[in-house]
């Protein structure tokens, strides 16, 4: 594959990239030198197209896609991976079960061994999820869908250095329901039940939340939830992994504030979610690549989230959080046939748990120096995780240690957006007292600097550069396994230098009175160095060392005063591997080119009806790694009575896959569902 000029331009040394990263250093608290000009665009926000399905953020340089409780509600997810399917560059893995669906952005995170390459992070109300590379036992973001108001997807890296370190791919980041949500900030009682039926799988869905604001000062919201499903079928009637059964999973989410203090400045806020899921005599693999053997397997994820809040009343400088979060992570299993060799016996019973916490104080300051208005958000994180170590060496135990400060300011003076981003993150690995004593330090210095120019008829262009590190992980660490630290093949950490130039236009009145555009097209290219989660342990010269990637992402909502509108979302790219031997070659994860269209009307505020068209392009540019292309529709209505005795009443009714085609997206292991006749009624009293 050949490569373009303007990779070649802007591929540079070490050295260089320390020194824009050094320059960003510079202007995170230095104010500009900059010369207003005559007829500056005026702050007007995020614009909101009222009549649109979803809102492109054409107010920043980040590729951000923020998915609301609307849509969420709207998509009638099974999964939490199936709820950002739609965003351009993300790609779903397997995403039709919870068990074995992984999260693929920009060609990272969920692969067909690993649940994750850890260079997708993801995030609940602030806790850190990941399995690191546990090997083919999925993804490990077992929670439910109902559980959440707000999903935000940030695809590469310029937006990442709040959230943590090695993000390549993207950042998730989920935010749980709150009892205001459902109040609607006055004090008193609401409630809100959910049904959700499916006709594949014959699923059945059910959800209660229980909201309570006694005072305005105090809140606490209850939710269950279950999550019924048989085996679904694809478009030809053929069961997908019908070896795992189907599922019976129950969720809870417990949450509560407390608002106290003069002027009400300050709060406290506690949230607990937990999702479990038992499978009975499932292969160990849950991708489906390789026979090991079968498993009873139980899995429980939970979360535990304190945030302390300071918002003094005029005071610009100190907007601060101070948040303590816990996740536990823990899949237990036990093989099913006690005649396999002890080695096999030892991976199959192996019970595999992380426990992440974290320590974080944040504080946004705003003020003014000269012309220019600063949005300074600095911070302090502590991570202690720790990994059960496990038998057979499939996945060793140890803790990893990290400390993080960032800094990341918003300048803004004219029609300009300047926004360098600086994060300093320190760690040490330390080898489970079970396989030895080895320990290992690390550190980075990473950043970027975004740049962003608003014309006064809506157009802008934007810029920006970013690079990261990857530092190594609890599974590079393990005195008795000949690939781990100590080879110079995993001691070291990855990076990838990332690129992106764009343009966005965002305006009302343009092709008729009340009607709403905005667009946002971006161009990225990203160079990965010192690749170490694609290992060939046969030939170690084999491993792929870096990684080249580039592409296009398009997001654009039209939207008419009569309530018509359409949503398109694109993604095009390409990328190359290279090996420690040199060897070039297609990336064996490139995602396929993709697009996605929706029509819809509509009818003031009560009925929303649209036609969903999914497409990807053939994958051919290996001839030994083939995809075809397809295209499926989806139906979905929504309404919402706003008067009478159904006031209250939500109904929502789709049609996946109205053709009831068979196909499979490029990098899932198995088939998509067939068509799925889907039915939610929600009822708020």
């Amino acid at each position: 594959m050949s490569k373009p000029t303007l990779r070649a331009h802007l591929r540079g040394t070490t050295a260089w990239k320390h020194a824009w990263v050094g320059a960003s250093a510079l202007l995170l608290f230095t104010p500009v030198a900059a010369i207003a000009q005559d007829g500056a665009e005026t702050d007007l926000g995020t614009i909101i197209l009222g009549q649109s399905k979803r809102e492109v953020a054409t107010d920043t340089a980040v590729s951000t896609t923020t998915i609301d409780q609307t849509e969420i509600e709207d998509r009638q997810a099974g999964t939490v991976a199936g709820l950002i399917d739609s965003v351009p560059g993300v790609t779903l893995v397997n995403g039709a079960t919870a068990a074995g669906s992984g999260i693929n952005i920009r060609g990272y995170g969920a692969t067909g061994t690993f649940g994750t390459d850890q260079k997708v992070l993801i995030q609940i109300d602030g806790a850190i999820k990941g399995s690191e590379e546990l090997y083919r036992i999925g993804t490990q973001l077992y929670t439910d869908p109902f559980l959440y108001k707000n999903v935000e997807v940030i695809r590469g890296t310029i937006g990442s250095f709040e959230y943590g370190s090695g993000v390549f791919g993207g950042v998730v980041l989920l935010e749980t329901i709150d009892a205001s949500d459902l109040t609607g900030g006055e004090v008193g009682f609401v409630g809100r039940q959910t049904l959700q039926f499916s006709s594949n799988g014959d699923g059945f869905d059910t959800s209660t939340t229980l909201a309570w604001r006694p005072t305005e000062d105090v809140e606490f919201l209850l939710n269950y939830s279950r999550r019924q499903l048989d085996v679904r079928t694809d478009g030809a009637g053929n069961a997908i992994n019908e070896a795992a059964d189907g599922i019976n999973d129950p969720s809870y989410l417990i949450k509560g504030k407390y608002t106290f203090g003069q002027d009400r400045a300050h709060s406290l806020s506690f949230t607990y979610t937990n999702a479990e899921q038992e499978q009975f005599d499932v292969p160990y693999d849950t991708f489906g690549l390789a026979n090991f053997g079968n498993v009873d397997r139980f899995i429980e994820n939970e979360v535990a989230v304190l945030i302390y809040n300071f918002n003094p009343a005029g005071n610009d400088f100190i907007h601060l959080d101070v948040e303590l979060t816990y996740s536990d992570e823990l899949v237990e299993s036990q093989g099913i046939d006690r005649t396999l060799s002890p080695f096999t016996l030892a991976l199959l019973d192996a019970d595999n748990q992380y426990e992440t916490t974290t320590f974080r104080v944040r504080n946004t300051a705003l003020f003014t120096t000269g012309v220019v208005d600063h949005e300074l958000r600095t911070g302090f994180e502590y991570v202690d995780r720790t990994r059960k170590d496990a038998s057979a060496g499939s996945a060793p135990g140890g803790t990893k240690e990290s400390y993080a400060i960032y800094a990341v300011n918003d300048m803004r003076f004219g029609g300009w957006t300047v926004t360098p981003a600086l994060r300093y993150e320190t760690q040490e690995i330390t080898e489970d007292a079970a396989n030895g004593t080895a320990s290992y330090d690390a550190d980075a210095l990473m950043g970027g600097l975004s740049v962003r120019y608003a014309f006064d008829d809506g157009f802008a262009l934007f810029g920006s550069a970013a690079y990261t590190e990857n530092l190594p992980i609890i599974d590079d660490i393990n005195s008795n396994n000949p690939n781990g630290i100590g080879t110079n093949l995993i001691e070291q950490s990855e990076q990838a230098t990332t690129y992106e130039i764009g343009a966005s236009f965002d305006n009302q009145d343009v092709f008729r009175d009340g009607d709403a555009l905005a667009v946002k097209l971006v161009y990225y290219q990203q160079d990965a160095e010192d690749v170490t989660t694609i290992r060939a342990f046969g030939n170690p010269l084999t491993s792929v060392d870096q990684i080249d990637r580039e592409g296009v992402e398009l997001e654009a909502s039209y939207a008419m005063a009569s309530g018509f509108y359409v949503d398109v979302n694109a993604s095009v790219s390409s990328g190359d591997e290279t090996w420690l031997d040199g060897t070039v070659q297609d990336y064996r994860l490139n995602p396929a080119d993709s697009l996605r269209l929706t029509v819809g009307k509509k009818f003031g505020e009560e009925l929303d009806l649209s036609w969903e068209l999914v497409t990807q392009s053939r994958y051919d540019e290996d001839p030994t790694d083939i995809s075809p292309g397809f295209g499926v529709s989806n139906l979905r209505a929504t309404y919402v009575p706003q008067s009478g005795v159904l006031e209250g009443t939500e109904i929502r009714f789709g049609i996946e896959n109205v053709f009831d085609k068979v196909y499979q997206p490029r990098l899932s292991t198995r088939n998509a569902t067939g068509r799925n006749f889907v039915l939610t009624l929600s009822k708020t009293f």
